[in-house]
């Protein structure tokens, strides 16, 4: 059964990849907002004609870029977690559970206390409401490293980095999906698949 759901979900997200995107969509928009994540090999990527205005391009857009950021940070804490990486102490004292106590894979997540989930989400509430608002379509929210993103100074870095950071986000959605699903099938979470070369699902 879980092969199945694993199966059915890879289909689905073939989708992604399907040939032939409308040109004609591309023409009712402003073409400077289409650049940004307009990369090669697909460009202008719209092949069930979802995209009909400047209004939902710039919202679908953003849901993209967020969701792309949360799945690097899943990435991130996937690499962390699985090589057992955590800290010292109790994440529940009351409990008695300590943070070395959860598991590595996604079933850790169920092993979070009930509070501890919801302090997780009403953090989350705090950023995506005021913060770094989601009403900010643009995603900019003025988070400037020195050198490394001065777009001021450099124009031609800002689409580069914005390029980037969306082109890394969606390698993060697919890598994200595809660590879900193999632990789901194998049992196994990433580090332990790779360490006993069962990187296989045959």
């Amino acid at each position: 059964m879980k092969i199945v759901a694993a199966l059915l979900a890879l289909i689905g997200s073939t989708a992604a990849f399907a040939p032939a995107a409308k040109e004609s969509v591309v023409t009712s928009l402003n073409v400077e907002s289409t650049e940004v994540g307009a990369t090669a090999p697909l460009g202008f990527f719209d092949p069930l004609g979802y995209i009909t205005d400047e209004a939902k391009f710039e919202r679908y857009r953003a849901v993209e870029r967020k969701h792309g950021r949360i799945a690097m940070m899943a990435m991130l804490g996937t690499f962390v977690h699985n090589n057992n990486w955590v800290f010292d102490g109790y994440i529940s004292p009351s409990q008695g559970i300590k943070f070395s106590d959860i598991d590595t894979g996604i079933g850790g997540l169920f092993q979070v206390p009930a509070q501890g989930l919801a302090q997780i989400l009403v953090v989350a509430g705090l950023i995506e409401l005021a913060w770094w608002p989601a009403s900010q379509l643009d995603g900019d929210y003025g988070v400037r490293l020195g050198k490394i993103n001065n777009w001021d100074q450099e124009p031609a870095k800002e689409l580069r980095q914005k390029n980037a950071e969306l082109n890394n986000g969606r390698a993060a959605m697919m890598g994200t999906l595809g660590i879900v699903l193999q632990e789901l099938v194998t049992g196994q979470n990433l580090q332990e698949q790779f360490s006993s070369l069962n990187i296989t699902p045959y």
